[in-house]
Formats: C-alpha cells, structure tokens, sequence
C-alpha cells in the first residue's frame, strides 16, 4: 500500500470516528430519540441531495477547482420542471430529461467559461452564475412555488424501499461508480493530476481543458438529478431556494471528507462521510428544535475548522517532503 493510500485511509477512518462520536452525542442530548430508526432513515433523506451535489463539487476542488453554483443550479432544474407543469406538460419523461439537460448545459457553461474564455478563476464564473441561477429560477416561475408534480417526477424523492428513500440508494450507486472512475480509469488519474500538478499534467498530454469541462458538467449533472431529488421531498419547486447556502454544505463535505482547497486530493468515500456528517448535525438540530441563527454558527464553525485542518494539514506535507529532499 502507497503512502498516498495510507493517508487516505487514516484520514477516512478519522472521519468516520468523528461521525460515530456525533452520533453517540446527539442520542444523549435528545434522549435516544436520533437513534430510533425512523429518524435514522430521515438523516439518509436529508443527506441525500447534499451528498448528490458533493459528487460534483468533489471533481471540481480536486482539480483546485470550485463550483458556487450548484445549489443554485438544482433549484434552477427543478423550477424548470416547474416551468413545464405551469404550462401543461405531465409527461415525467419529459420532465426529467428537460431538467437533466438543463443542469448539464449549465454545468458545461461553467467549464467553457474557465476554459474556453479563460476567467481567472471558477469562484468568480459560479458565483456570477449562482446569481443568474437565482433570478432566473424566480423568473421562470413567475417567482411563486409550484405544485403538481407528476408521480413519475416525484418518485425519486419520495419513494422508499425497506425505508430507505430511492434517492439515497441512487446516491450509492453513483458514488461507486464515481470511486471506481476516480481510481480505476486514466480519466480518473487525469483529473487528480490536473489539480494536484498541472505542469505534470501538461507534459503528459494531458487536455487539461477537456479534464475541467467534463468536471464542472458532471457537476451540472448532479445539480439537476439533485432537483429532482428536492421535487420529490417536498412536492414543490421555490426559485427563492436557489439563494440556499447548498454550495457551503457541499463543499463542507468535501473538506471534512479529506478534500483539499490545493486540488489534488479526495475519495468519495470520505466525501459520503463528510456529507453524512452535514446531514446529522442538521438532523440533531431539528430535534433540538434549534433556531437557525445557531444552525448557522455551529456550521460556519464547522467550515472554518474543516478549512484550518485542510490548511494545517498541506503546511505539514509541504514540511516533511522538504524535509526529505534535504
């Protein structure tokens, strides 16, 4: 086993203590109430759409790399199914093919503007599109929620199998077949390269362009299956939602799960645990009745201190490689 791999390894099992830890926690606090299994399939519910827009985040911050946009992107998609019923469309085909294109081309926008117009960097090209997202999800609805849903739309959200929600088994599956293209495929060792030595990658041959497109549209990819995903937990589509700190959460997964701001760096093993992490400390908050003023301080802390480990822990890197060129 490799060094890289024995890190990899260490830093996942460091994540999943803290989860257990977490988990242990918030069965005090709230007198065993997390621990009842109903509520333990509705933290698989609640981590579900973030977990689905941490696929995408995750290609984009390995290759140092961001994508702002993606919580904006999936209220967008599912708006524009919104936008479909408003105007009579009941096929769920239809629907769902429409919302899956949309959040794809979005997502394609995104890597063209990074490569092909060459803007300094994703954060101001997905910020400027996060922006546009939100007005146009109100736009498209007329800035009023929209009901009515086709079942075939809804059932990816709202269906169960032995009480696990269709959502999150479709995250599973993704994310192996995201694990096995991250560390089984050329593609895969392409997009680490690129983050992690862009000069190595360049003097391999490697597109780095082609790299950052399919990237940041498989990102686009998720956003839209992650609409859906919301359309089917909540019967509605609200284009006020694309204003949502989604994008925060997502990356938070990321950055717990062993991502690195620096590219190069992440599973999506760590990534779905990072991602469950979000969704237990959102859970435990819900039973706490908690007000979302201390939501949102326990989670920018979270943030904060996941970014200071990340930054603390590529200092000790840097250290110990030059410690051994000595």
């Amino acid at each position: 086993m490799t060094k890289t791999k024995k890190k990899g390894n260490f830093s996942q099992l460091g994540v999943l203590i803290a989860l257990i830890l977490l988990c242990a926690v918030l069965s005090v606090i709230t007198g065993g109430r997390f621990l009842r299994v109903n509520n333990l399939m509705n933290v698989l519910d609640q981590t579900a759409f973030n977990a689905m827009l941490a696929i995408g985040m995750l290609l984009c911050l390995i290759t140092a790399g961001i994508d702002l946009s993606v919580g904006a992107n999936a209220v967008f998609c599912s708006c524009i199914g919104g936008m479909l019923v408003l105007r009579g469309v009941d096929n769920s085909f239809i629907i769902i093919v429409a919302i899956i294109i949309c959040g794809s081309l979005i997502g394609l926008i995104n890597g063209l503007l990074l490569t092909r117009l060459h803007l300094p960097h994703p954060f101001v090209s997905t910020l400027g599109m996060k922006n546009f997202l939100w007005g146009m999800a109100l736009l498209v609805t007329g800035s009023s929620m929209v009901s009515g849903f086709p079942d075939g739309v809804m059932w990816l959200g709202s269906k169960t199998i032995g009480g696990v929600k269709y959502s999150f088994i479709l995250v599973v599956i993704l994310y192996i077949i995201m694990h096995i293209l991250l560390t089984r495929t050329s593609l895969g060792r392409s997009i680490f390269c690129v983050g992690g030595n862009p000069e190595a990658a360049r003097l391999s041959g490697i597109h780095s362009d082609n790299v950052l497109t399919f990237c940041y549209t498989v990102s686009g990819f998720c956003a839209a299956l992650a609409g859906i995903i919301t359309i089917g937990r909540t019967s509605i589509c609200n284009g006020a939602d694309a204003v949502q700190p989604y994008d925060t959460d997502a990356i938070a997964a990321c950055i717990i799960g062993g991502a690195s701001f620096m590219g190069g760096k992440g599973t999506m093993l760590g990534t779905m645990l990072g991602a469950l992490i979000i969704g237990t400390l959102r859970n435990g908050f819900t039973l706490m009745a908690a007000s979302s003023a201390i939501q949102n301080i326990v989670l920018g802390l979270v943030i904060i201190v996941a970014v200071f480990i990340d930054v603390t822990r590529e200092r000790m890197e840097a250290n110990a490689r030059r410690l051994a060129a000595k």
